[in-house]
C-alpha cells in the first residue's frame, strides 16, 4: 500500500522554543491517523507545517512521494487542510461560497459542478445554502468549512477539530463521511480532542506531549498495553496527568 504522508524527523523552534522534536509518522492510503495530546503539545503546528501554512525547516515531509521542500505548489493540488479556528466568506450564500472554492480546484466548467454538487450534498445545509455565511451558526459553519475541505476528495485530507461546534448527531454524520471518503482512497490526517471521535475514526494514533510523539499504534493496542477501558485513560497513563 502506498505511503501517503512520510514525516521523517520533524523539529520546528519559534524562535529558541522547540514546539516539536523529532516527530516522524506515516499514514497509508485511505488510512485515518490521529495526533492526540493536550493543549500546546505540538499537535497544530504539526499539522501546520505538513499543510505548508508554516515553513519547514528542519526535518522531511513527502506527500505522495513528493517532497515538501521541492514540490509544495504541486503537493497543494492534491492536499486539503480545515484549520479549528476558520471562517467562510460570510458575505457570500453557501452556495456561493462552495461553487467558488470548487472553481479554485476546477480545470472546466463540468468538474467545478461536479465538485460543487458534491459539497452540497456533503454540507447537509440543503435550503439553508441559499443564505448568506454570515447568518450561519457556528455549527453550520463548521459543515460549510468541512465540505469545502473534502468535496475535492483530496488524496490527503488534514482536519483539525473537524468536528468543533456540531451537535452529536450532525457530529455522527461527518464522521461517517469521512470514514466513507477514507474508505475510497482518501487518507486523513485529523487531530481532536474529543477521544470518542479519534476512536471511531482512526485506524491508528499518537499520543504526544511537550513536542514529543510518546506512543502509536492503533487504539485497541494501546487500550491493551495500558489496561485501559478507553483512549481517555490510555491519555492520562501516557501523559501522566
Amino acid at each position: 500500500m502506498e505511503k501517503i504522508l512520510e514525516v521523517k524527523n520533524l523539529d520546528k523552534y519559534y524562535g529558541k522554543f522547540q514546539a516539536v522534536k523529532n516527530v516522524s509518522f506515516n499514514i497509508d492510503e485511505n488510512e485515518i491517523f490521529a495526533l492526540v495530546g493536550p493543549n500546546g503539545a505540538g499537535k497544530s503546528t504539526i499539522l501546520k507545517t505538513i499543510a505548508t501554512v508554516l515553513s519547514l525547516e528542519h526535518g522531511d515531509i513527502f506527500v505522495a512521494g513528493e517532497n515538501l521542500k521541492k514540490q509544495a505548489k504541486k503537493i497543494r493540488k492534491i492536499m486539503s487542510y480545515l484549520p479549528e479556528e476558520a471562517g467562510a466568506y460570510k458575505n457570500l450564500t453557501g452556495n456561493e461560497y462552495l461553487n467558488f472554492m470548487a472553481g479554485l480546484y476546477a480545470d472546466n466548467k463540468q468538474e467545478q459542478r461536479a465538485i460543487f454538487e458534491f459539497g452540497q450534498d456533503l454540507s447537509g445545509l440543503k435550503n439553508k445554502l441559499k443564505n448568506k455565511a454570515k447568518t450561519y451558526s457556528k455549527g453550520m459553519t463548521r459543515k460549510l468549512l468541512l465540505a469545502r475541505t473534502i468535496m475535492t476528495k483530496p488524496r490527503l485530507a488534514i482536519l483539525d477539530e473537524p468536528t468543533s461546534g456540531l451537535d452529536v448527531i450532525n457530529s455522527l454524520e461527518i464522521r461517517k463521511v469521512i470514514k466513507n471518503l477514507a474508505a475510497q482512497g482518501m487518507a486523513v490526517l485529523l487531530s481532536s480532542h474529543n477521544m470518542l471521535e479519534i476512536e471511531f475514526l482512526s485506524e491508528k494514533l499518537s499520543i504526544i506531549d511537550q513536542g514529543e510523539i510518546k506512543i502509536t499504534g492503533s487504539p485497541q493496542e494501546l487500550k491493551n498495553k495500558y489496561n485501559s477501558n478507553n483512549l481517555e485513560e490510555v491519555f492520562i497513563n501516557v501523559s501522566g496527568k
